[in-house]
């Protein structure tokens, strides 16, 4: 079997011109603020690409570069003050945050209108009723590449190995909202490789290097490689042995190259969805 790579990248780009000759045929608006708390050099990389991202769809950006040494109570404020700003539709609070910062409670104080991360409690709780609300942007990015390859999730059986409340558990519930028979695997699952070879439709979100044979995939399965992990000599791998997984997969995502890019691409989506929500126009 030939297996066919899911190209992220080229994923990602398609998605973000959608969006850029959207806002631009439609007259839109939006416009996000991300905080960056602190000077550590991954997070501000991060910050700068999802700012670059934004402009070129013509999403507008407010960037806040607080120190290291600012307090709850002073982000807290700020949390409050882009909540109240009318100008503003989503608001991105970088992590991780500084030790001495309450993170759950911060995030939390974000409006769950605003949440473009889809993160906030209310935004997870509207995912489990089914409601319209804006998604965590990983999950959604995932989803997003299962329906670039075609296949259809209904009825499918789907295995997501993770229950991380940041990937495992919302996309285990996305796969559901597409009709999909989901299994969220985990530390104590028993016999995960019998598991594992029953799915047609894998999601690995694990965070352990090539933990996933290739030989444990199921002939022909789209596999979702959510796994980002940095070996001794350098070389970046997924949770996926991907090598052995060539022959066997129908479809799979590289690491990096895969999921990454979709991550990006799905904030500046929830960011124009958030602005079409709050201006009350339709998506």
């Amino acid at each position: 079997m030939d297996t066919q790579i899911i190209d992220g990248k080229a994923a990602a780009l398609a998605l973000r011109e959608e969006l850029r000759q959207k806002v631009e045929a439609d007259g839109l608006s939006p416009c996000l603020a991300t905080v960056l708390v602190g000077d550590d050099p991954a997070s501000a990389v991060y910050v700068r690409s999802k700012s670059r991202a934004a402009e070129k769809i013509g999403i507008a950006i407010r960037d806040h570069h607080l120190s290291a040494g600012t307090t709850q109570q002073q982000l807290s404020d700020l949390m409050a003050s882009l909540n109240d700003d009318s100008q503003v539709n989503g608001i991105l609070l970088q992590l991780p945050l500084p030790d001495h910062l309450d993170e759950e409670q911060l995030l939390g104080s974000i409006h769950p209108d605003k949440d473009v991360d889809g993160f906030h409690p209310v935004s997870l709780g509207r995912l489990v009723r089914g409601q319209p609300g804006l998604r965590s942007c990983t999950p959604a990015g995932c989803i997003h590449l299962i329906n670039s390859t075609g296949v259809a999730m209904s009825g499918a059986d789907a295995v997501v190995v993770g229950r991380s409340n940041i990937v495992g558990k919302p996309v285990a519930l996305m796969l559901l909202e597409n009709n999909a028979t989901v299994t969220v695997c985990h530390s104590r699952t028993r016999d995960l490789q019998d598991v594992v070879s029953r799915a047609d439709i894998l999601v690995a979100a694990v965070g352990r290097p090539e933990f996933i044979p290739g030989d444990w995939i199921k002939p022909g399965a789209v596999v979702i490689d959510v796994g980002i992990n940095r070996l001794d000599d350098g070389r970046l791998v997924g949770d996926v042995a991907t090598e052995q997984a060539m022959g066997r997969a129908a479809h799979i995502t590289p690491v990096p190259g895969g999921v990454g890019p979709m991550t990006i691409a799905m904030l500046m989506s929830n960011t124009i969805d958030a602005y079409l929500m709050q201006t009350g126009q339709s998506g």
